[in-house]
């Protein structure tokens, strides 16, 4: 039985520690009106603590109903699904790193799988869950409390009727209840988390078959349904009470506001649920533009965000037609936008550059299919949203997860748009700062390069941003060469941190060994470079791109980094030339990261690189007193690395050329397809 509130207080309440320096830099990187908020809330959240607001929750109406947003399963293969949902009930699940691990048939909510740490069950706003002393790591607990697995729970029983399913997730849901009541404990120490549990309890229901499906006829059901409804009005309380705000107005303003509208739009069981539609609906139509740049760039700069945000975005415009709730045409305009550039930067085999942070982190996991590509399955439900034929063939096919969101008429629709004739792509993205360099395109011969002047990231902190100006990735005949290394790791006091978000980690040029940006926290940096281009052009014979970044501008001897890469089509060369404005002496180095798929070998004259089928010869700047080598697996200083997942990494091969240059000085890269 659950213990009275106040008896559940008796973990001590742990209020918000860490480094001194962490909270200065914090403080530097708030506009002065953030300020008065965050001192504002501080009081409020201390006075919350010890008034103990109860989340009160109104019994539910159930004669106030709302048409499903989700369809019917069509053209789904149940064996996946139904193996997914055995192992979850045998208690094995998939977090990050971790692979089968077993968490029992309940997990223990409040613990970190990874570290076996428990956190304590404490006021959850003032509880600290950057410290891995008292919570592990967070993202590993707070994984399996998403309730992304309950979903394939539900999809279980929605394929067979199978009561096993159905009772398996309400009894996770029941012991979730019993163990996470709000506002304790690590999963009400956030916002986003309660607000993405309300996505998927919407997906689970909508399975199950809504407020009156058979799971809820008898007594034990209809208390049941009681509960979980009861829970939902708690989540929604709670999210609308500690949304993100200012600084912290990223991807977790849209996550937030996505769960109210989503929770309001599929149970409008109170009064107030019409106020929650009508309110999250205008702040999630605001971050929507402002977050997205026009030409489709989300401006956090992280391409696994842009996939993270697009799915809120999509959810929440399925979940509105649904209910006949009406955005702008500039929101679809929005949306259709970010799938152009997902579609402009993703090369002949699938591949897109790893920009900025990733994290792994799903809304929803629909799929169970082994080859399941996150970012093909966007570009096919926005082939039959938007009835794009272009999208469709980036897409290849139909995936499970937009058969669940769209159901047979989906299906239909993309059958339609994918026997069209496909519109020319665009390349160039001015507003994020991304630019497509190529020829060949969709052939065994194609070339893509992306290159990037775009800004650091979002806002004040740029959280998710990497120090990455004027960097580049190549491939060839679908074959990824040079590549992005990834992220792999969130940990502030993990110096991989450092690494894969700095400068070296990236296939651009590094001054007197310092990142082109300062970073300030895990999730914030001081000084930011601002990159801009200059010169694009796009012809029949040939592509080119020109940009600058000011990283270096504040050394004591300022140094002005330009770029230019030409693409000469005929010839199947890439002139890559960095001009350096300085006049002063510095220690320069240049860094090209290869897939770990790719083989580098050296011969007289250049270097040889091969993927696949694919082969290039590169010949690095002559300079006298250049060295360059290749590293692999380094560890002191991190190099020669690439993390394809969260808090996985491999080695691969870096080649790395290094030089002590005087004065402005001019280097040529030349790479031979």
């Amino acid at each position: 039985m659950q213990r009275p509130l106040e008896q559940q207080l008796d973990p001590p309440v742990v209020l918000a520690r860490g480094n001194l320096r962490w909270y200065l830099n914090r403080l530097r990187c708030m506009p002065a009106r953030e300020i008065p908020f965050r001192l504002l809330r501080t009081v409020a959240t201390h006075a919350e603590r010890f008034g103990m607001q109860r989340y009160h929750a109104p019994a539910a109406d159930l004669t106030r109903t709302a048409a499903p947003w989700l369809p019917a399963p069509a053209g789904v293969h149940a064996a996946p699904y139904l193996a997914a949902a055995e192992r979850i009930m045998a208690g094995h699940y998939d977090v990050f790193a971790l692979r089968g691990v077993r968490l029992g048939t309940a997990p223990h909510w409040n613990r970190d799988p990874k570290t076996g740490t428990d956190a304590p069950l404490a006021f959850g706003k003032l509880l600290d869950y950057r410290d891995p002393q008292l919570v592990g790591d967070i993202k590993y607990l707070w994984e399996p409390n998403r309730h992304l697995h309950l979903v394939t729970l539900a999809q279980a029983h929605a394929l067979t009727g199978d009561a096993r399913f159905s009772a398996a997730l309400m009894a996770q849901l029941d012991s979730w209840f019993e163990a996470c009541p709000c506002p304790l404990g690590p999963n009400w120490a956030s916002a986003l988390e309660p607000a993405i549990r309300l996505i998927n309890w919407s997906i689970a229901w909508q399975l199950l078959g809504g407020a009156h499906a058979g799971v809820f006829a008898d007594a034990a059901g209809a208390a049941f349904r009681e509960r979980w409804l009861a829970a939902v009005h708690q989540h929604v309380r709670f999210v609308r009470g500690f949304l993100s705000r200012h600084s912290s107005a990223n991807n977790h303003l849209i996550g937030e506001v996505t769960g109210v509208f989503i929770a309001a739009a599929t149970w409008p069981h109170w009064p107030d649920s019409t106020l929650w539609l009508q309110q999250a609906r205008a702040l999630l139509l605001q971050e929507a533009l402002q977050q997205n740049a026009p030409d489709g760039v989300n401006r956090e700069q992280a391409v696994c965000y842009q996939q993270f945000e697009f799915d809120m975005l999509l959810l929440a415009l399925l979940a509105a037609r649904a209910r006949g709730v009406e955005f702008p045409a500039e929101f679809s305009a929005r949306l259709t936008a970010m799938l152009e550039y997902l579609a402009a930067i993703m090369d002949s085999g699938g591949h897109l550059p790893m920009f900025g942070d990733a994290d792994d982190g799903r809304i929803v996991a629909l799929s169970q299919q082994p080859q399941f590509c996150p970012y093909r399955s966007l570009l096919a439900t926005g082939a039959a949203l938007f009835d794009r034929a272009d999208f469709a063939a980036r897409a290849g096919g139909l995936d499970d997860k937009t058969r669940w969101l769209l159901g047979a008429a989906g299906e239909a629709q993309f059958r339609r748009a994918a026997g069209r004739s496909r519109p020319p792509e665009r390349r160039a993205f001015p507003d994020g700062g991304y630019y497509v360099l190529g020829c060949s395109f969709e052939t065994p011969r194609e070339i893509r390069l992306v290159a990037d002047a775009g800004p650091l990231g979002l806002g004040t902190l740029a959280a998710h941003g990497h120090a990455d100006a004027l960097s580049f990735t190549l491939s060839l005949g679908g074959h990824e060469v040079l590549v992005d290394p990834g992220t792999f790791t969130y940990r502030a006091d993990n110096p991989w941190r450092a690494y894969f978000r700095g400068t070296s980690a990236h296939n651009t040029l590094r001054v007197d060994g310092v990142d082109q940006s300062e970073p300030g926290g895990s999730f914030l940096w001081l000084h930011k470079a601002a990159a801009h281009c200059t010169t694009w052009l796009a012809a029949d014979d040939e592509d080119c791109f020109e940009g600058w970044h000011d990283g270096y501008t504040r050394l004591p001897d300022p140094v002005l980094h330009r770029r230019r890469i030409l693409l000469d089509k005929h010839r199947r060369r890439i002139l890559i030339e960095d001009r350096l404005e300085m006049t002063g002496t510095h220690r320069v180095e240049l860094f090209f990261h290869c897939s770990e798929h790719c083989r580098i070998e050296a011969t007289e004259q250049h270097w040889l690189l091969q993927a696949g089928d694919q082969q290039l010869r590169m010949m690095l700047p002559q300079v006298a007193g250049a060295a360059a080598r290749i590293a692999r697996g380094e560890q002191d200083p991190p190099l020669g690395w690439i993390s394809r997942s969260f808090d996985v990494r491999v080695p691969t091969a870096t080649l790395a050329w290094r030089a002590t240059l005087c004065g402005a000085t001019t280097l040529q890269t030349v790479i031979e397809c």
